[in-house]
């Protein structure tokens, strides 16, 4: 589908309240088109729509004009440099960034991820970067809530129940 088509039918998504089918096209095309930054900036917009300032901070990440908060809140939830980089979903050069802010972010992002890890690393290589992306993806630790403990409880009572039900019809079955 061409471009011009898929933000019309993002513009009409989204009037018709359907953020979350927008979102997904822009995703797509982000990733047909990554170094479009005006469909990151598209992105952005949805996700400021939900709330979500971090993934706002991604998409927005290569425009000088960004904000400082989803910038900060970005660079909190992808914490290494080989996250951001695949967060930020670049391939090619940093040459091909459309400003020249943009390609010293990218520049800048690459450099880092590669001085942590001692070893050059480049945007159409992932496993390049994949050192510093084990162990990432981990959810975070909490404590135990009485809510969380009593909603575990009701799930396995629940399970058993079923299982006992079934083990009473099959014996019931050939008795």
């Amino acid at each position: 589908m061409p471009l011009r088509e898929t933000l019309d039918r993002v513009d009409a998504d989204l009037a018709a309240g359907r953020v979350p089918v927008a979102r997904q096209r822009l995703r797509g095309l982000v990733s047909s088109f990554p170094y479009d930054l005006t469909l990151r900036r598209r992105l952005a917009e949805v996700y400021r729509l939900y709330g979500d300032t971090a993934e706002a901070g991604r998409w927005m990440y290569l425009e000088e004009d960004r904000n400082a908060d989803e910038t900060a809140a970005f660079e909190a939830r992808y914490r290494s440099p080989g996250c951001r980089m695949k967060a930020l979903a670049w391939r090619g050069p940093e040459a091909m960034a459309a400003t020249a802010f943009a390609e010293g972010q990218l520049a800048a992002v690459r450099t880092a991820c590669a001085e942590e890890l001692g070893h050059p690393v480049d945007w159409d290589d992932p496993a390049s970067y994949r050192d510093d992306l084990e162990g990432e993806y981990g959810a975070p630790s909490e404590p135990w809530t009485v809510g969380g403990v009593l909603a575990g409880v009701g799930c396995l009572v629940g399970a058993l129940a079923f299982l006992a039900i079934w083990v009473i019809g099959v014996v019931a079955l050939f008795d």
